[in-house]
């Protein structure tokens, strides 16, 4: 298959073209570089990629039809995965206009995009932000999801009901993936299990928002790109799944887990919890072991301890000092 990814130089991205790739797809990857961190991190994540053999690279933004189309007239595409966005949940309560204008305006550009090239397969990656504050039973992908309670998290609500739409009006396979939490090398600077390590390896205060005691279903990098391959190329008809590590664990859990990896103790200062956080991600990922053979398999402790290591190469490398 020839394959677009948009936001292919990102976390995720540039490890589901490795994939890809490594199952002999033609990859053509697109990303903005958008300064929402430093865009030196995004470039880094491709130097394994610009020499492989059936990898493009393109530079630009997915609100941009022109360039798409450019793109479409080198050759057919058998499907495209859409990660790119803005993400964040509390950063979309202070921007909320341009999360919109990202989130949407984009997803809308490349839904019309598909259409007018008969791209068969849409891949749409939504989030588990989408169930908004609850407790209880694991998430279901049947489960309401009217009540979202961030601006992020409306636009993967809003985004997957647009999904819908295209799906209904011009018939092309359809499938998003609800993320929950994911982490692993080559995580953003600015989440939290990313922000926890160098805190905690450099001495430094870090800010936990609630009293540390926030479940989340974390999820290894690497099952969620077994995920994304899978929908790939099975996309078939509208379908939704939720893609989660299989567990859920508390925060500071996760902390003290950092702390016998480094073998340093954290300095922590518990601050009020944030608007637009919620207390519990759970998935229940049945229907994505039915349907793509789902199987996570990187449990919190395993998936952390290869995140340290991968952080702490990372800094020699960036600093040439050993802890």
């Amino acid at each position: 298959m020839r394959v677009l990814i948009t936001g292919a130089a990102g976390f995720i991205g540039s490890q589901l073209a490795e994939s890809l790739l490594h199952r002999d797809h033609e990859v053509v990857g697109l990303d903005s570089f958008d300064p929402y961190y430093d865009p030196a991190i995004k470039k880094a994540n491709l130097a394994s990629l610009t020499s492989r053999n059936g990898f493009r690279f393109v530079e630009g933004d997915i609100r941009d039809s022109a360039l798409l189309d450019r793109l479409a007239s080198d050759g057919a595409f058998d499907a495209i995965v859409h990660l790119a966005a803005r993400a964040g949940v509390r950063p979309s309560l202070e921007q909320p206009e341009l999360y919109v204008d990202v989130n949407l305006g984009g997803t809308v550009v490349l839904l019309e995009w598909a259409r007018r090239h008969n791209v068969p397969r849409f891949v749409f990656a939504s989030s588990s932000s989408v169930y908004g504050e609850r407790e209880g039973a694991a998430f279901q992908e049947s489960d309401n999801v009217d009540f979202p309670v961030s601006p992020y998290a409306a636009t993967k609500k809003a985004g997957e009901l647009l999904c819908y739409a295209h799906h209904h009006l011009y018939g092309f396979a359809v499938t998003c993936l609800r993320f929950f939490t994911v982490y692993g090398p080559r995580q953003r600077p600015e989440m939290a299990f990313h922000k926890f390590v160098r805190a905690i390896d450099e001495g430094q205060t870090l800010q936990v928002y609630g009293d540390g005691s926030a479940e989340r279903d974390f999820t290894y990098v690497d099952d969620i790109t077994q995920g994304c391959v899978a929908a790939t190329e099975r996309a078939d008809g509208y379908n939704i799944y939720n893609l989660g590590g299989g567990r859920t664990v508390k925060v500071i859990e996760t902390i003290r887990l950092i702390e016998k990896e480094l073998g340093k103790t954290a300095k922590i200062d518990y601050l009020p919890r944030q608007p637009g956080d919620v207390s519990l991600t759970s998935a229940d990922v049945t229907r994505a072991r039915k349907d793509l053979d789902y199987n996570p398999s990187t449990p919190v402790e395993e998936g952390l301890r290869k995140f340290v290591a991968w952080y702490l190469q990372r800094r020699e490398e960036l600093t040439g000092t050993r802890g």
